[in-house]
């Protein structure tokens, strides 16, 4: 049996996160589909129904928007059958291109609130592990010099955390990606590719990490879009300081899910030159560009 890591990005289109984050979610192979089940029927106790059904997606962006915790606020909590009701009249309403109720609107955000605890709820009982690297947003791209099948310090430090965690487990690991746009994907490929077979760390980690990653659609493969949550949390509302991650946050976001995120990222230990270092699976890396140096 394997692990798979479920890769998303966040903030790569440089407009208003903070960070550029590119992670994601592992789960053992025999937890995937106890876990899609268990999505499913989140999801149908949140809103009531399926989103799918209503052309919407599990996405962090969506079930944390800043009006989802407004609405939310309205008034108190409904109760379950109520939200439910409510909730699936303005998805309806939506569909219809009517204006929802203001309690079709507070059943709404109330939703998307509990949907996004119950995930990293479930990513608990399921035993997952978090990965990200994070880089400031809108940092500049590498000189036109370098070597067009460089991967970036980021990447390789992501990956360097998935091997020792594999490595810990003496199991191999899949890499699932989101699908984006296909020439972008196939030049990441290229890379990835390239570090694996050219690199003597790459070709290391080859003998747990498979290097050819899966291309999967985000919207109907539960684990991406729980990875897609997770990473929106850490661009958001987790802070690595003394690393000099210091942006400001969404405090609504780092107080309701900032624990979670600590508690579910990987915390591995690693032994060099007689020394053991104390490594994780969240890394803040200010410059991808500058060389490698000691990974830790």
């Amino acid at each position: 049996m394997s692990y798979l890591l479920f890769l998303d990005e966040s903030g790569h289109d440089h407009r208003s996160m903070p960070y550029e984050v590119r992670g994601g979610v592992v789960l053992h192979a025999s937890k995937l589909w106890p876990f899609v089940q268990a999505m499913q029927q989140r999801e149908i106790h949140s809103f009531g129904a399926p989103l799918d059904r209503f052309g919407a997606e599990l996405k962090g962006c969506r079930l944390l928007d800043k009006d989802r915790f407004r609405w939310a606020s309205q008034q108190a909590p409904l109760a379950d059958e109520d939200r439910r009701l409510h909730c699936r009249s303005f998805l309806q309403r939506g569909l219809r291109k009517e204006t929802p109720r203001r309690v079709e609107f507070t059943a709404y955000g109330q939703a998307c609130l509990e949907m996004a605890t119950g995930v990293f709820e479930l990513l608990r009982e399921h035993d997952a592990s978090l990965f990200a690297a994070a880089i400031p947003r809108g940092v500049a791209r590498c000189s036109s010099g370098a070597h067009p099948l460089y991967l970036r310090k980021d990447h390789v430090f992501l990956l360097e955390r998935y091997f020792y965690f594999l490595q810990s487990k003496k199991q191999h690991g899949l890499l699932v990606m989101d699908e984006c746009e296909k020439n972008e994907d196939r030049r990441f490929v290229r890379r990835l590719q390239s570090y694996f077979r050219r690199t003597q760390p790459g070709r290391r980690r080859a003998t747990w990490i498979v290097p050819t990653p899966f291309f999967v659609s985000s919207e109907m493969t539960y684990p991406l879009q729980a990875a897609d949550l997770a990473i929106y949390c850490i661009n958001w509302g987790f802070r690595l300081p003394r690393r000099g991650m210091q942006a400001g946050t969404r405090p609504e976001i780092a107080k309701r899910y900032g624990d979670w995120l600590a508690q579910l990222q990987f915390r591995g230990a690693v032994s060099r030159g007689g020394q053991t270092f104390r490594t994780y699976g969240i890394v803040y890396v200010p410059d991808p560009h500058e060389p490698r140096g000691v990974e830790r």
